[in-house]
């Protein structure tokens, strides 16, 4: 249950004194190494609902961008964010060693209680146990687990397209649906069976237990959510000491417990089955072993493991390392992904010609099949899908900017700047910014898959297009995401067009205040069956 508001009221202010205070405190510091630094009032104007993260993002970004660098200060430190492609490329990918570290923002790097979680995921993790983390991991993640797990996301993919079809045809549904609920429900059952070995069906049971409790742990917009990262982050001491996660302790108890009787019931009847309950089992028994592959047809977005993925490790999994990879995995995927499907789906709603271009390449793809269901590779070989994919991530980055942490000191010196990164301090990557800077991406408010295209696609800069992050701590997940994304987009089209209504928001205006992507208002799309 959400607190009162004004139970919080003063904490909250206190919090936001303190918070500014360091920020002024910290300002000398860009001074002295002769950078620009951020106005503290921008980013609190970003607290109190001024903009959105992503908004913020581009404001810094736009600004600043002749500087290639600029500082900036919040309650738990120094930031750099870097401008330029290549001093990005060279600090956080050639250096990656001085760097290997995420800045903790909602976890306490230090923390010591036996009870968190989220502090042994692959997100939080730091230094060795981060390396060793994602060389277990990594191999669950190659295209030929992708292919064992394709089914399962399939089997969603179809399930869905049918139940609209079904609610359509006998007029039982409105064809105006909030396309943001819609796909949460598709990702929250397709984690449910790729994740948590269970089978939810959230469309004709919309109050589902896993649905429900899954919503409320990814809804990071909470009053209590917001306060919670605010303490975590000025107060990590004291609220390591109380337990304090931003998941609250009833979807955690839910969650662990969901995944220890799935383990313990297949130990105990030797069920095998495809998804990351079983990858993990195997994992944790150091069966999994990472192996170059020679296909790389994963969509043109999809980010390579690096050196780090591919080596062995003799690392022993606990069962609450298991439960947080399957939180994160949670986390990480039930938003995101359904915040891309959301604007993709926007944008080819409001750009009929391209939605028609791609209906095209699905009914051929169809033919093709005569009446079998879409695999893997052939999902992989639609063209201009993967173009639409990508431009919407381009367009609509899910995750505006990430961050790394310096590690120890790194000396700047490339001619232009001159300055040493010192330990302790951060480093931020704008993405926001990048993806829509019009040197890199002309026209870049414009939603143009043809960005993409085989004659164009290999001028595109890739240090200005990381919509799956940057370096060796990318996202482990961009291959099973941008096949859920593929797989649902090419059976809602098959049967459905989706078109503009009066109540379809345009221009697309972006919730302020709020860490994550999302839309000021519900994305309304009608969906109408194709004859």
């Amino acid at each position: 249950m959400e607190l009162n508001l004004i139970y919080w009221l003063p904490l909250t202010i206190l919090l936001l004194i303190c918070s500014y205070l360091l920020f002024r405190k910290k300002d000398d510091y860009f001074q002295k190494i002769s950078v620009s630094s951020v106005p503290s009032g921008l980013f609190l104007s970003f607290l109190f609902r001024k903009y959105s993260f992503s908004d913020l993002i581009k404001i810094i970004y736009d600004k600043y961008v002749a500087d290639r660098v600029v500082g900036m200060s919040d309650s738990r430190g120094r930031v750099l964010i870097l401008l330029d492609p290549e001093l990005i490329k060279t600090v956080v990918v050639k250096n990656f060693d001085h760097f290997t570290d995420r800045r903790p923002t909602f976890w306490n790097a230090n923390a010591r209680n036996p009870k968190t979680v989220l502090n042994r995921s692959l997100f939080s993790l730091a230094g060795e146990n981060w390396r060793n983390m994602r060389a277990t991991l990594s191999p669950a993640f190659t295209g030929s687990k992708m292919r064992l797990m394709f089914e399962l996301v399939l089997e969603c993919s179809e399930n869905m397209a049918r139940h609209y079809r079904e609610l359509l045809t006998a007029g039982l549904g409105s064809c105006e649906y909030d396309v943001k609920d819609v796909f949460s429900r598709f990702t929250n059952d397709v984690i449910g069976t790729c994740a948590f070995g269970i089978k939810v069906d959230s469309m004709k049971d919309p109050d589902n237990d896993f649905f429900t409790n899954g919503k409320k742990m990814t809804h990071f917009q909470r009053f209590s959510v917001l306060l919670r990262v605010l303490a975590i982050n000025s107060f990590p001491g004291l609220t390591d000491s109380l337990g304090i996660e931003i998941i609250d302790r009833e979807q955690l108890n839910y969650f662990f417990e969901l995944i220890m009787n799935a383990v313990k019931t297949r130990n105990a009847n030797n069920i095998v089955r495809p998804d990351m309950i079983h990858l993990l089992m195997e994992a944790r028994k150091g069966l999994l072993k990472y192996h170059q592959e020679s296909e790389q047809n994963d969509g043109f977005a999809t980010v390579r493991e690096s050196e780090v993925g591919q080596v062995q490790t003799s690392f022993q999994m606990t069962d609450l390392d298991m439960v947080a990879q399957c939180l994160i995995f949670f986390t990480a995927g039930f938003d995101t992904v359904s915040t891309c499907l959301t604007f993709l789906v926007y944008e080819l709603t409001i750009n009929p010609d391209v939605q028609q271009r791609l209906y095209e390449e699905v009914i051929q793809t169809a033919k093709q099949l005569d009446g079998s269901p879409i695999g893997y590779e052939t999902l992989q070989k639609m063209r201009y899908l993967d173009m639409c994919v990508s431009e919407s991530l381009r367009l609509w980055p899910p995750v505006a900017m990430v961050d790394r942490l310096c590690i120890s000191d790194y000396r700047v010196d490339d001619g232009r700047l001159n300055f040493t990164i010192e330990k302790g301090v951060g480093v931020w990557i704008p993405i926001h910014g990048l993806h829509r800077d019009p040197k890199y991406f002309p026209d870049p408010e414009r939603f143009d898959p043809e960005r993409f295209n085989d004659e164009n696609k290999g001028s595109i800069n890739m240090g200005a297009y990381l919509p799956f992050g940057v370096g060796p701590r990318n996202c482990i997940g961009s291959r099973f995401a941008l096949m859920e994304v593929k797989s649902i987009v090419y059976h809602m089209l098959l049967h459905f067009s989706f078109e503009r209504t009066d109540r379809t928001l345009v221009p697309m205006k972006l919730i302020r205040g709020a860490v994550t992507m999302g839309s000021e208002k519900d994305v309304v799309v009608a969906l109408k069956l194709r004859k």
